[in-house]
């Protein structure tokens, strides 16, 4: 089977179902997984395209939408000084997992030119750092369309599989009462998988969601090591998490 034949079902391939492996490929093509990743990373480079760790997705897939957009551009000043001290924890060579908060994603701009290796189930997260220094891992799954990440089972053992030097996961309510809680229950169970394979996590929080209850408690403020808010947040909130051994940045 000549290439022309091959790029063609794998295209049919992506269209149908967003996302393909390789794996999956030398199969369906009768071909070596070499000989796979090979035609993969020629069509990347047509931009027809976009490659994953273990596979590829449509490029559609890695845009990120209007809705995403809009949020992450909420309280931006707050949200940069934010990655501007979580960006400062990061070292050359650092292993990172980066969860889908639309924080975590303005920390883009500032790593773009580290030699890092990221893990993430972000798709907005990967479209922006395509062709940065930074080394890609998609931890593949289910698509939500309207977080622009993948989510469930195979996502969480995704992150399972590899350990961090270092993980930054937005949260979308700490209080001292009931503690961390999400807006989801998959959100939730992604941050449990990112934290409990990172071997130092800090919680990215602007500080409109200090002392705030959502949907979801899923964890108690003793899971919180490290915390990183903004200059707005009250001295005497920094106070009381310190008092319980939080160290705020």
């Amino acid at each position: 089977m000549n290439f022309q034949v091959r790029k063609q079902k794998l295209i049919e391939k992506l269209e149908l179902n967003g996302t393909v492996e390789v794996k999956e490929i030398a199969i369906l093509l009768k071909t070596s997984e070499i000989t796979v990743r090979r035609d993969l990373a020629v069509l990347a480079e047509q931009g027809l395209l976009v490659r994953t760790h273990g596979g590829a997705m449509k490029v559609s897939l890695s845009q990120m939408p209007v809705t995403f957009s809009q949020k992450s551009a909420i309280n931006s000043n707050q949200k940069d000084e934010i990655c501007r001290k979580a960006v400062e924890q990061i070292q050359e060579g650092d292993v990172v997992f980066l969860d889908c908060g639309s924080t975590v994603f303005r920390m883009c701009a500032l790593i773009r030119n580290m030699k890092i290796k990221i893990v993430t189930n972000s798709l907005p997260i990967i479209n922006e750092l395509i062709g940065s220094s930074v080394s890609l891992n998609f931890a593949g799954g289910e698509i939500d369309f309207e977080r622009q990440a993948a989510h469930g089972k195979l996502a969480v053992e995704h992150f399972k599989r590899y350990q961090a030097d270092k993980a930054f996961v937005g949260i979308d309510g700490i209080s001292q009462k009931n503690g961390l809680s999400s807006l989801s229950e998959k959100e939730a169970e992604i941050t449990m998988a990112i934290t409990q394979n990172a071997r130092e996590t800090f919680f990215l929080c602007d500080s409109s969601k200090l002392e705030k209850d959502r949907y979801f408690p899923f964890a108690s403020i003793n899971f919180v090591e490290n915390l990183i808010t903004d200059s707005q947040a009250s001295e005497q909130l920094i106070s009381m998490y310190e008092a319980l051994g939080i160290k705020i940045l």
